[in-house]
């Protein structure tokens, strides 16, 4: 069973998994993330372990800061950022299932947020469907990331 925690020390190594060259190009490592988190000792964003059957295998940030700004008019919107799930666990829906629980994870940690808004590379078509499956929705708009154009995209609370 699929489910959703904030990270905690004592997991950074089992997320510490290493993803293959075609998946760092569109997203950050777990160790990264954290990294960047403390360096900014930034209080606006909440890193998340996605465990399945309790063990961690997969990571996500959920960023209420002002970056979420270049996505949304919308002061209330989370950004979920830098998702990755365990490649040898890739394929098994773990990354879908997670995506479905975001939505309850938000509005029982953050009442006050009422959208969550992400930016998938239009390469990466695997994160865009399970985007799509999960009811994120896109309408066209696109921006330039790191490498590449992105989808934005969005799902209203």
């Amino acid at each position: 069973m699929v489910s959703l925690i904030f990270f905690k020390q004592e997991y950074l190594a089992e997320v510490s998994y290493t993803l293959d060259e075609n998946q760092s190009q569109f997203t950050a490592t777990a160790e990264q993330s954290i990294q960047r988190i403390r360096e900014r000792d930034d209080m606006n964003a909440f890193p998340i372990i996605i465990l399945n059957d309790n063990r961690p295998v997969g990571f996500f940030v959920l960023d209420f800061g002002d970056d979420k700004l270049d996505l949304t008019d919308n002061e209330n919107a989370v950004l979920l950022r830098s998702l990755s799930i365990n490649p040898e666990m890739q394929g098994s829906g773990i990354g879908k299932s997670a995506m479905l629980q975001v939505d309850d994870f938000v509005r029982e940690n953050f009442q006050y947020c009422d959208e969550i808004v992400l930016a998938v590379n239009q390469r990466n078509e695997s994160a865009y469907h399970i985007y799509k499956k999960a009811g994120y929705t896109y309408n066209g708009k696109t921006r330039m990331g790191r490498s590449g154009p992105q989808y934005l995209m969005f799902k209203k609370l």
